[in-house]
């Protein structure tokens, strides 16, 4: 799996390069990641990447031209290694398809992609036009680049890799993941037992593994009724509930 980002920072994808558990996906190659500055392939002394937008307004524009030149060198890399068809490319925009679980596990079984961070007060049109294949948005509000979103798309795919996390089990249990049938996740607990006069739930010292999955299962019930009602309704539609969860619902619906 390849990701080539073209980004006028580069430096602020190298510490998250270089941390976490994500970080021997990385350091092994399983998941590589190219950093293309397109201020690189831009002309003049200035190596100008943007410029005033026509019919006026405020703001700067990312011009095409270094955007192509940057492009067609990503390319050409990605033919000598080995690349057999040319990968999307992906610009991080508000108009984009919102990230969601499900569009993260597609793109953890692709082959990657050149994402594409924009800056300024956008792209020029005509590049998106002619390039861009997919387009990827992290909800209703604006960044000022593409930046954040690139990491998080990078650091959700890749902990999907078989052998990234130390519990190859590890996703399974994730909120949205369809092995919850698309809840969100329990609480969770550690030692000690008692914390601040707080209790860990008896369920969970009890030992009985049936007990303690339907407690999880109650509170990951509980947890998207009173915060993601809507995910209840889906997971309801799909026939992803049983006569238990209905009533553990209905029982508790005052509750929630």
């Amino acid at each position: 799996m390849r990701f080539d980002i073209i980004t006028l920072f580069p430096e602020l994808f190298t510490p998250f390069l270089e941390s976490g558990v994500t970080r021997r996906a990385y350091a092994s190659g399983q998941v590589a990641v190219h950093l293309w500055n397109p201020r690189d392939y831009a002309q003049g002394n200035y190596r100008r990447v943007d410029d005033r937008p026509f019919g006026g307004g405020p703001g700067m524009v990312m011009m095409a031209e270094p955007l192509q030149l940057c492009l067609e060198a990503i390319r050409a890399a990605r033919a000598e290694g080995g690349a057999s068809a040319p990968a999307p490319v992906v610009l991080f925009s508000p108009i984009g398809q919102t990230l969601k679980h499900e569009v993260v596990a597609d793109w953890a079984e692709s082959q990657g992609a050149i994402l594409l961070c924009g800056r300024y007060e956008g792209i020029d049109q005509r590049f998106i036009d002619q390039h861009v294949t997919h387009q990827l948005s992290l909800g209703d509000f604006v960044l000022s680049g593409g930046e954040l979103p690139a990491l998080v798309l990078l650091d959700a795919v890749t902990r999907l890799q078989p052998g990234v996390l130390n519990d190859a089990g590890s996703f399974q249990q994730d909120s949205f993941n369809p092995a919850l049938d698309g809840l969100l996740d329990c609480p969770h607990y550690t030692r000690p037992e008692v914390w601040q006069g707080q209790p860990v739930p008896p369920e969970l010292l009890s030992g009985h593994h049936g007990n303690i999955e339907r407690w999880r299962r109650d509170q990951r019930l509980r947890i998207t009724a009173q915060y993601r009602p809507e995910l209840i309704a889906q997971a309801r539609a799909q026939g992803l509930l049983n006569a238990n969860d209905e009533g553990f619902l209905a029982k508790n619906a005052s509750q929630l």
